[in-house]
């Protein structure tokens, strides 16, 4: 017996059976469709008959949020492999004793 599809839900991200993720941006009831982007960026509309096919399962978001933006990590600017703990400074070494 097979399990009935997931209701799509705006902001929720799923994966299809292959494994690839997406978020839906906007579930239109009236026209029956729903738009998804996936992490590169790319924005498909699918129609009721389509989400069905997916099988698509919740998944979480992805940690790296640059996907859609087309940069590279080098490009972010900052060094996010830096120990910025050593730049942190105790504010209770500015108190007058």
């Amino acid at each position: 017996m097979e399990s009935e599809p997931l209701k799509p839900a705006v902001g929720e991200w799923y994966a299809d059976l292959q494994g690839v993720t997406f978020e839906v941006v906007t579930v239109d009831d009236e026209d029956g469709t729903i738009d998804v982007q996936y992490f590169d960026g790319t924005l498909e509309e699918l129609d009721m008959d389509a989400w069905e096919e997916l099988r698509a399962k919740p998944a979480d978001p992805p940690e790296d949020w640059s996907g859609s933006l087309d940069i590279e990590r080098e490009d972010y600017g900052v060094d996010l492999e830096a120990d910025q703990h050593e730049l942190w400074a105790n504010p209770l070494d500015h108190l007058d004793q």
